[in-house]
């Protein structure tokens, strides 16, 4: 039978194999990660809040907002804008169709293909959602400078390049 202790066990070093010790500023490898991760789903979280209240539901956000910068984009150029796979696109564009926001029209110069376009009740979704999403942007921005604010962009343009190379 094996021996069992009420005393704790010993604190382990949880620092992953190869990485390395705090930095002098006190940076360690995994504070990103958690701060990421963090700030992520707390966006998301609000945002996908924000979009529910209209009746627009967990990934239809982003196909909406793609067709209210180029209305009329095939489900394979907003798959390949959002990176994602063009069925997951169609199956979010049925679910959008159902609920009025958008309806699909044949492609005027490829038969094949179709195009979603957006209902009047989609396009007007834009003058409702855009300014509570800038109020939620500036809610998440609170205490940052302009500068900061480009900084934040740039350092997130850049991160994503580092992971995709473009």
């Amino acid at each position: 039978m094996p021996e069992t202790s009420s005393q704790p066990a010993p604190a382990r070093d949880s620092q992953a194999p190869g990485s390395s010790r705090p930095d002098s500023d006190g940076y360690q490898p995994g504070d990103f990660e958690d701060a990421f991760r963090l700030a992520k789903h707390a966006v998301a979280q609000a945002s996908t809040s924000v979009f529910a209240r209209h009746g627009v539901y967990e990934g239809q956000q982003f196909v909406l907002r793609r067709l209210w910068r180029e209305d009329g984009l095939t489900p394979g150029q907003i798959a390949k804008q959002l990176g994602l796979a063009t069925p997951t696109v169609t199956r979010a564009a049925t679910r959008m169709e159902a609920a009025g926001l958008l309806r699909r029209e044949p492609h005027p110069s490829d038969g094949r293909l179709v195009r979603l376009v957006l209902t009047d009740r989609g396009r007007e979704l834009e003058q409702v959602i855009g300014p509570e999403m800038q109020a939620l942007t500036e809610q998440t921005l609170a205490g940052f400078s302009a500068g900061e604010r480009a900084e934040l962009i740039r350092a997130l343009q850049r991160m994503a390049r580092n992971l995709t190379g473009d």
